[in-house]
């Protein structure tokens, strides 16, 4: 399932390429995560603690220099009882098995990306497919659309941590308003490591819709991971649900095959019904006609599929990453 570990690495590549050093791997991120999140419960666990027995130290009913914490109340014994056992404190990690890149300042540079022309108005889950590279030339010979030999089922689940994937850039103004900054994806499963790499990097300087992201907008960035799963043939255009499925169509208009997908949200957040949802969708891959005429389309197959989501946003990669450069520092000195 996409995890916020699995934002929190789409970050740190971005910042490590914008920063010129070299970034930490996805199983390191995930095990600092994990320790950050035990680190932060251990301490709420201490201050909830500490204000009960401060409160319990000015309750009239016990008498002075009574010992509270060894004959507590019923209410008391019910929430001694239900917290855990301290785990041990880990040992001090060894300079040489502990191999943090520093962060540095980032600094802005020019990226060989080009810029678009065509910036979309459409939310910040609004997608694009990269044609341009070796997963989507492997993704484009075993298309989702070659329905002569495909079974009707739905597409399993993906069990062996290959996704067909998403990667989303936002930013967010003052004011908390969202605009669409970058998201590419892909239909080929990927191993979610190089996957999560490739097309964050890729969200972020190479739509062609937009600029390439440079450092001085990180403060106001927020990402979203989409992972891919159960693909089915719809029976029809419309056999999808609004806000479980994403949609995504292929037809032929003026003598050009075309094709568009939009993830499971956008319907959603936009407010569209479903026919509006399919006419916009139609007008995203190319198609030129009047909104009334989409059922015309002779040839028009839709694919739906689910999601599994997860966002973070820099504040959160920021105070995480902050803490992994402190322990950094910390082992050194030891």
């Amino acid at each position: 399932m996409a995890t916020v570990a699995h934002c929190l690495y789409c970050f740190e590549v971005l910042c490590a390429s914008l920063g010129k050093r070299d970034h930490l791997s996805l199983p390191q991120v995930e095990d600092l995560w994990a320790r950050f999140q035990t680190r932060e419960q251990d301490a709420l666990k201490k201050e909830t603690l500490h204000d009960e027995s401060n409160n319990l130290d000015h309750d009239p009913e016990h008498g002075e220099g009574e010992d509270l914490m060894s004959e507590p109340d019923e209410g008391q014994e019910d929430l001694l009882a239900g917290e855990e056992e301290p785990q041990a404190a880990e040992p001090a990690t060894n300079k040489s098995t502990l191999q943090l890149p520093s962060i540095s300042r980032l600094q802005a540079s020019p990226s060989s990306a080009s810029a678009s022309s065509t910036p979309s108005s459409i939310s910040a889950s609004s997608s694009r497919l990269r044609l341009d590279d070796s997963s989507s030339k492997a993704s484009s010979s075993t298309s989702i659309f070659s329905f002569g030999h495909r079974s009707q089922q739905p597409s399993p689940v993906v069990k062996d941590d290959r996704y067909p994937l998403f990667v989303t850039w936002n930013t967010f103004s003052g004011r908390g308003h969202k605009s669409l900054r970058g998201c590419i994806g892909t239909f080929e499963p990927q191993e979610l490591s190089s996957g999560l790499k490739n097309y964050a990097l890729t969200a972020a300087f190479d739509d062609t819709r937009f600029v390439p992201i440079d450092s001085s907008e990180l403060p106001s960035l927020a990402t979203h991971l989409t992972l891919l799963h159960t693909f089915t043939p719809c029976a029809h255009p419309l056999d999808w649900s609004l806000g479980k499925h994403g949609i995504r169509i292929s037809f032929t208009h003026q003598s050009r095959r075309l094709g568009a997908t939009y993830l499971p949200d956008v319907a959603v957040e936009q407010g569209w019904t479903k026919e509006e949802t399919m006419v916009s969708l139609m007008r995203k891959a190319g198609w030129t006609g009047r909104s009334r005429e989409w059922r015309t389309i002779g040839d028009l197959r839709a694919i739906r599929y689910e999601g599994e989501g997860a966002d973070c946003q820099w504040n959160v990669w920021r105070e995480w990453r902050d803490w992994v450069d402190r322990i950094g520092e910390a082992s050194k000195d030891k």
